[in-house]
This record gives structure tokens, sequence and C-alpha cells, in this order.
């Protein structure tokens, strides 16, 4: 992503609530048309017949459960590309370059945070009272939207439309969303409080402090939402904890998989859950929080013609029980799902068997991990469950648990890769950039047993066979890439430092046209690079001193044929 370069576009009308919210939308139930879009707020904002679809089919729950009363979840789906931004928002790009790979936005997807009101109402012709409101955002912010929607829905139930105005108009007012920024944002007479990780913070660490309760007591009522990304790991795990491992790996190679639950929260929890498993490690297959069969991709993703996509799902409606029995790991939860592990109920079962038992919960997979499960974690969560301690600490030793499996991983291939980067001493400023060396996975795994992953973790197995499972899935190539990327632009700058400090006005006494001619080109090609640099970095003026000295080196003949190209 890059940005917007035009510094001078003024602010515009609802340019602030953009940086946060694409729109806001109401799904009601039509006796007629079924679900339908009633109303979108700001109205001029774009959405195609085909998001408008999607929207309304994901925007009520997908099953028979007859669920009453109030319930929020969340959905993601592909935009169309015709409702795209030509240009990233400056504060979008601020995001992305300071937050945790992690939760950065990817362009192309839009997040619809739901809460969906279900009521028995006998003036209407169908009983019922069915209406949701939705906002969509690009942020992968789930408790945070889950909060705002806790305050923006129940006051457009009770109101109506002037109070969804109001909310916008709110929303208008917030500072852009600034990692490693404490955030104060106001909304219908309550103060949301907010701190968006950056990717410098330590790992595992929230430095948002509850506010003093003299400050509470004076100013509106506050809520502290100090991980706006996260669910609560343990709570959504609980049913599946025995086997975190296996889901671990599931995730981290990529695989299809499957959630099935009984309800559209648990199913869009859980799939956001298992995503976040290999955090500070972007997931970087495609996810479904929550997934109907009115969804424009459904034969995509069930045609039994083709092996499954790198995609897990979230669904509720039984009818994928059947459609989806040849993907190769499925996790059906149970009702009990109430945050305390049972692993009588959840058990390890083989993927045939999802034929004959499909009610029962389970995980099924032929999958044989890797890794051997870390029973002492299980056993300390158990014991947490048992002495009544907080669900938000038990949270807190899961994730550390993940993040420390995710480090011991991956830090032998940041090494190993680090190692592929040419030395600085041979960055010549009178040769091209020198390139990396390319990754060879067998060479990679040569270097294990001296800086493998058993220096840092203490669980045993086959990590090498994990580790070449890992080189075939989208998890490792777009990691690669972007090391690549950014690799590369550090010999970039490395080299134009190195030209900038060379000298040249010596090094063209020595040398002939065709060399002379061919350091001018580099010099041009790295104008680019300089211009983006701050106007006071060094750079710019030393290259252009420096493509000056080389010009007055030439004949005028070569001098008017350079500037005339």
């Amino acid at each position: 992503m890059s940005p917007n370069n035009d510094k001078e576009t003024p602010i515009l009308p609802w340019d602030h609530f953009s940086n946060w919210v694409h729109a806001i939308c109401v799904v009601t139930f039509d006796l007629e048309l079924g679900q339908a879009m009633e109303m979108i707020y700001p109205a001029d904002r774009e959405l195609t017949e085909r998001e408008r679809t999607n929207i309304c089919y994901l925007a009520f729950p997908d099953s028979n459960s007859g669920l009453m009363g109030n319930v929020q979840f969340h959905f993601r789906i592909r935009q169309c590309p015709q409702s795209m931004n030509a240009h990233t928002r400056p504060a979008i790009h601020t995001y992305n370059s300071n937050c945790p790979t992690s939760i950065q936005i990817e362009d192309g997807y839009l997040y619809g945070y739901v809460y969906f009101r279900q009521v028995k109402d006998r003036t209407l012709r169908r009983g019922y009272f069915q209406k949701s409101v939705v906002l969509l955002s690009q942020l992968p912010l789930v408790s945070l939207f889950t909060a705002v929607l806790e305050l923006v829905a129940p006051e457009y139930f009770e109101t109506g439309e002037a109070s969804l105005e109001a909310a916008c108009h709110h929303l208008d007012q917030w500072p852009p969303p600034t990692p490693a920024t404490t955030l104060n944002l106001p909304l219908l007479g309550t103060l949301i409080q907010v701190r968006i990780p950056s990717r410098q913070d330590k790992p595992g660490a929230s430095s948002l402090t509850p506010p003093s309760p003299t400050h509470t007591m004076s100013g509106p009522p506050s809520v502290l939402i100090p991980t706006p990304h996260e669910t609560e790991a343990f709570r959504v795990l609980a049913p599946v904890l025995p086997h975190l491992n296996l889901l671990w790996e599931l995730v981290i190679t990529a695989e299809p998989l499957v959630v099935m639950a009984l309800s559209p929260t648990t199913a869009a929890n859980t799939v956001q859950t298992l995503v976040s498993l290999i955090a500070p490690l972007r997931f970087s297959g495609d996810y479904r929080p929550f997934f109907t069969i009115h969804d424009s991709e459904f034969r995509e993703y069930t045609t039994r013609t083709s092996a499954p996509p790198n995609v897990i799902l979230g669904v509720t409606n039984p009818f994928f029980a059947k459609t989806l029995q040849h993907w190769p790991h499925i996790i059906r939860i149970g009702d009990n799902n109430t945050g305390s592990p049972s692993t009588q109920k959840h058990k390890l079962k083989k993927a045939s068997a999802l034929k004959t038992v499909e009610q029962k919960p389970g995980v099924y997979t032929k999958y044989r991990p890797h890794l051997q499960a870390d029973k002492g974690l299980v056993k300390r969560l158990l014991k947490g469950v048992q002495t009544g301690r907080p669900v938000e600490v038990q949270s807190a030793l899961l994730r550390r648990h993940l993040l420390e499996l995710t480090q011991s991983f991956m830090i032998p291939l940041e090494r190993y890769v680090a190692s592929l980067m040419p030395l600085q001493k041979n960055i010549s400023p009178y040769k091209a950039i020198p390139s990396l060396r390319p990754f060879n996975p067998d060479e990679f795994l040569g270097t294990l047993e001296q800086h493998g992953p058993h220096l840092t973790s203490g669980i045993r197995g086959d990590w090498e066979g994990l580790y070449r499972r890992f080189f075939r899935s989208i998890n490792f190539s777009a990691w690669f890439n972007a090391r690549y990327q950014e690799v590369s632009d550090k010999l970039a700058e490395l080299h134009l430092q190195a030209v900038c400090d060379a000298d040249l006005g010596g090094w063209v006494c020595s040398r002939s046209e065709v060399e002379v001619v061919d350091m001018v080109l580099r010099l041009r090609s790295k104008l680019p690079r300089a211009a983006s640099l701050p106007p006071s970095h060094p750079a710019r003026d030393k290259l252009t001193q420096h493509l000056h000295t080389l010009f007055m080196a030439l004949p005028e003949d070569l001098r008017a044929v350079l500037h005339a190209s």
C-alpha cells in the first residue's frame, strides 16, 4: 500500500469517519423480498449489487436455531473491484506501516460487524421483529467494533434513524486509528478508550491502564478496550483445548478448515481466534468468520471437483455438514460452550467419521501432528478453571503459549534469511545493488541442529517435517516475499548511502565514457527513492551534485543525448 501523495487535498465531509468505518447499514426482513437493505449511512456510500446481496444474507443467522433477543457476530467479504478505492488514505497507510502485520488492513476485503435483534411482535404479519445493524469497516478490530455496536444498535432500535445519524457524526470526530497511541473515542455519551498495538510493542503486552476513578466520576462513562483486535481466546478455544497444538499446525500451514457451530457468534469468534493462533505471523489464506449457503462464493468453496481452497470457514447451517464433509479438517463445536474445557465431548476423530456421526462435537481430521501436545499447558488452564482464575488471565496464558510457539518456529527462519543478505563491505557504489542469495530449504534445515526451535521451546517432535509442510503453504510464500522486500529495500538504502559517500569526482577521472554514462543511468534510477525521503535528507542534494559532476565530465554531444532521454 502506498499513500495518496496529494498532500494538499482538503479534508472532506466524512473523511475522519472513513478512516474507521465504510458505512453503517440496516438490514430488515421483508415478508416478500426476504432480507433487504433498509438504509445505508452515509447515503453516498457505494456498494455493488453483489456486495449488498452478500451483506443482507450475512446480516442474519443462517440456521434454524431460533435465536431470540440480541445476537452479535461478524463476517468478512471480498469487495468487488469497482467499489475499491484507487488510493490508500494517508491514515490507513500510517496504520498499516505501524501496526503488527497480523492485523494489517488487506486490500479488497470488508468486515461486517452485526447486531441482530429478533423478538416476538404480534403487530407484524410474520410475528417477529427481525432486524440487523451492520457496521462495515476495513479494520479487523473485532472487540472494538463489537463494543461500538453495543452502544449504537440498541439506541437505534429504541429511538430510530436520528440516533444512527448522531453516532456517525461522532465517528466523524474520531482521531485517525494510530497504533501505539491511547485514543479517546466519544460515542453517544460514552468514552471508548482504546490502544491499537504497534509492531514495536513487546509481544503480549498491553500498556492501556484503566482511567482513574476521579476521571470516571467527573466525565462520561468509559469503556476500556485494551486489545481491540482480539477475542477471548480461552473462552472460545475451551471446547477444543486438548487439540491446541494440532490446530496451531493446521493454521500455520494454511490447511482448509471449517468450523461448524450452532450460533454465528461461536462460529465467527472461533474462526477469528484460529486465525490469530499464529500471531505475530500473518495468516495469509482467506477466512470467513461467518459463511452462508447464499454467499456468492458458495460454489467455489463447496465444489468436489478440486481440492478445498486455503480458507477457514465458520458456518451454522446444518446443510454444510453434507456439503463440506469432503473437507480434510472439520471442527464441530457443541452447544455447551460455556468457557470450561470438555475433553470428553470434543474428541479427535477421523475425518470420515463425520458422515455417520454428524451431530457429535469434536475435531474431525486425518492429520497427524508433527509436534507433541503440551499437556502441561492444558493442566494449568484446567486448574485455573477449578480455582476460578479470571477468563482474561486464562486467555493471556493461552496467547503467551501460542506466541512463544510461533516465535520458536519463526526465529530460525528469520536468522537464516538474515544470513542470505550480502555483507555491507560487499556493497560498492560502483557496482549494481547486490541481491539476496536464494532461499534453500535443505540448507535451512541443515541449520536446525545448531539453531533450531528446541533452543527456545520445550515442545518435542518432527520440527523438520513441519517446516517442509510450511514451505508449501501460502503463509510461507507471503512471509518470505514480505521479508525479501524488506531486505531488498534495506540493501537499496545502504547502496544509496554508499553512492552518496563515494568520491565520484576522483572516480570519473580514470573511467571511459561508457562507464560514466552507465553510472549516470544508475544514479538517475535512484532519484525516485531519494525523492521519497524527507526534504532535509542529505541524499537528495548529494545525488544531484554527483549527477552534475558526471555530466561535466562527458562531451557536450553525449550530455545533449542524456538530457533528451
